[in-house]
């Protein structure tokens, strides 16, 4: 750890699906996360490295210790409420979501639009209690049924 640097508290998980997204908000904010991340000092704060090291851990892997570290989760998926298995792994570990759903939502630059659209609405769910899932497009941020 740097001399200067205090520790980061991390808060936010971004998924393997949403990559491009996640280095660029990891390098503007020190509470974010992402599979490999190899930590950072961020406005002199240090991210520990993320304990999830692959892009490929499997989902009843990483969805889990995410939810343990409660942290939130930002992923992409414009059918998430028919994936009943990712469904269930949030709801039985309590782990809470949010999906980039727009079919807007490609590549890097459009998630980015998608998440900054709804930034202030994204960040006010880290005081909710899980389990849930939101959808996110760039107008609205919807909950999904877990049932």
């Amino acid at each position: 750890m740097s001399g200067s640097a205090k520790p980061a508290t991390v808060h936010f998980y971004f998924d393997a699906d949403v990559l491009g997204v996640a280095k660029i908000v990891a390098a503007l904010r020190p509470d974010v996360t992402y599979p490999g991340d190899p930590g950072a000092v961020v406005h002199r704060r240090q991210r520990p490295p993320c304990p999830i090291t692959s892009v490929r851990t499997a989902d009843t892997v990483w969805i889990p210790e995410t939810a343990r570290r409660e942290w939130l989760i930002i992923t992409r998926d414009s059918r998430i409420q028919h994936h009943r298995a990712e469904i269930e792994a949030v709801r039985t570990s309590g782990a809470r979501m949010i999906a980039l759903a727009s079919e807007e939502a490609r590549g890097t630059w459009d998630q980015l639009e998608v998440f900054m659209s709804q930034w202030r609405p994204i960040e006010r769910r880290l005081e909710e209690p899980g389990p849930f899932i939101y959808t996110a497009t760039r107008t609205t941020l919807r909950p999904v049924d877990l049932k």
